[in-house]
């Protein structure tokens, strides 16, 4: 623990360098399942007799991609807590790569959760074949969690409150209407309780990111490299009240009250910009049956930026939305400005005669009105690559 072989990607860097291009680093925290990379076996050491150093739901799984988020300050780590083992990876970091930061590393993404992203992993269990995505599932009852709740509840003289989550709450793969508590009327969200559990619930996902995002902001003030994290895009059950989807990941959002209001906040307050992905996705592609509105709520974080003056940058999440390059340019243009947009999922197909020319045609219509005949495709998909945008605009488009 505390040693770093960055030599692997110190040689990226000098050829990225070497070629003339810019690197966007993302330091992350968290496992990948695809590609299939585990947390450091260490840590999954430790978390073998310590379960409750991870995430775990109201059946008692365990998630092991990443680490509770009440744990940041406990010394769960051979004897130090998780925000000192980042804070000794970031300034490993920046001590290695002093050479190439702001020069071709021009910025940094904080990782921040599951999948890098701010939030709880309430939807880690894969949606059954054929299946709308259900509502996603409330993860705090590890030790931590639920002695965090317990505290809270007591402070607030309702001792009661503090012995759980949500009873009435769905599983993963449910619908809202399957159990009582995320009813559009009736609804246990909309109760005493409710707004107890939920505001706590959020204020910790909150808390989490405010560490991470001061931890990373402190670290790289003296250089001129823009610091970034990753906010998800909870679509689903969207055009109901309670936004249940969005409940379950951490954000206190309903059809009453802006649950991304705080989350901006806290980007403006630690100077970082902010990463907004599914910005391919429109609301006529979407499942009927899962009331679903990535338009909607896309728009709606995006005017909680605007308001606290956070800088959006974009990303598509879908490799061939239907409609895919249209919604991105209409997200992109216009009074939509956005930071940077990186084009993620670049592979084979990306490179393939039926689908390079479609992704060659988006990026020039982004800057010229008309394309010779020559240039365009037979038909309409997806792709990636790096690409600067026209003069007339500040957005740079990137590959991932």
């Amino acid at each position: 623990m505390g040693k770093y072989d960055w030599s692997g990607y110190l040689t990226v860097a000098e050829m990225v360098q070497k070629a003339g291009l810019k690197l966007h680093v993302s330091l992350c925290f968290h496992a990948s399942r695809q590609p299939k990379i585990p947390l450091p076996k260490w840590v999954l050491q430790i978390g073998e007799p310590q379960s409750s150093i991870f995430f775990t739901d109201r059946s008692g799984q365990h998630y092991q991609e990443c680490l509770s988020l009440a744990v940041d300050d406990l010394a769960v780590l051979n004897g130090e807590p998780p925000i000192q083992v980042y804070q000794d990876f970031c300034e490993s970091f920046k001590s290695a790569f002093s050479p190439f930061i702001v020069s071709t590393i021009t910025g940094i993404s904080m990782g921040l959760g599951p999948d890098g992203e701010l939030r709880y992993p309430s939807h880690h269990k894969p949606a059954k074949s054929g299946t709308v995505t259900g509502v996603g599932e409330f993860q705090c009852y590890d030790l931590n969690m639920l002695n965090l709740l317990k505290q809270h509840a007591e402070a607030n003289g309702n001792p009661l409150w503090g012995l759980g989550g949500p009873h009435d709450a769905p599983t993963y793969d449910e619908s809202p209407n399957s159990n009582n508590f995320f009813k559009d009327h009736g609804g246990s969200w909309e109760s005493p309780y409710g707004d107890f559990f939920l505001s706590w619930y959020s204020s910790q996902l909150i808390s989490h990111g405010d560490l991470l995002l001061s931890l990373a902001s402190s670290i790289f003030s003296d250089t001129a490299v823009n610091v970034y994290g990753k906010v998800p895009l909870m679509h689903s059950w969207y055009k109901t009240r309670a936004h249940p989807s969005d409940l379950t990941a951490g954000f206190y959002n309903t059809a009453s009250r802006d649950g991304y209001e705080a989350v901006a906040e806290m980007f403006a307050r630690n100077s970082c910009k902010i990463i907004l992905p599914g910005m391919d996705l429109s609301d006529e592609h979407q499942p009927p049956e899962s009331l679903s509105s990535p338009e909607s709520l896309l728009a709606q974080i995006r005017t909680a930026c605007r308001k606290h003056g956070v800088d959006v940058s974009g990303q598509n999440l879908a490799s061939g939305a239907p409609g895919g390059f249209e919604q991105i340019k209409k997200n992109m243009l216009g009074e939509n400005v956005l930071d940077l947009f990186t084009f993620q999922r670049m592979g084979a197909h990306f490179f393939s005669p039926e689908h390079f020319p479609l992704f060659t045609e988006f990026v020039r219509s982004l800057s010229q009105p008309e394309l010779h005949s020559d240039d365009l495709p037979v038909k309409e998909e997806e792709t990636a690559e790096s690409v600067r945008m026209s003069s007339d605009s500040n957005i740079h488009m990137q590959a991932a």
